[in-house]
């Protein structure tokens, strides 16, 4: 009886194991934005599509706090859903993107044909 115990204790611990696997590759990287602007992003802000609710400055998750053309960027404490956002320069000017649609562990871009409302 012993060794059917073992063998149930490792079988156990196989399809635990696995689940743990599958489980930390599901997570991914997590949600980005892939910065195709023509410029460098000093501040980036999410709302709810509609909603005036912008959220924290995204860009301090980068190491140098902005985000160079081509660059990515981890997006946090974010759900997926339908986005506005807050697009800031170095130079001062701010510009906003409607109807960015975020998903779990996705990329979105935006680019230079996205903002629109800019103003210095």
């Amino acid at each position: 009886m012993p060794r059917l115990a073992t063998i149930a204790v490792l079988a156990a611990a196989a399809v635990l194991s696995g689940s743990l696997a599958a489980s930390a590759q599901s997570k991914g990287k997590g949600i980005r934005l892939w910065n195709l602007t023509a410029e460098t992003i000093s501040s980036f802000q999410l709302s709810p599509a509609g909603k005036d609710a912008f959220g924290a400055n995204q860009t301090l998750n980068d190491k140098d706090k902005e985000v160079d053309h081509d660059e990515r960027l981890k997006i946090t404490d974010v759900q997926p859903g339908h986005y506005d956002a807050r697009v800031g320069y170095p130079d001062g000017r701010q510009c906003l993107v409607h109807g960015i649609e975020i998903r779990p562990d996705a990329v979105f871009s935006i680019a230079d044909k996205d903002l629109v409302q800019c103003n210095k």
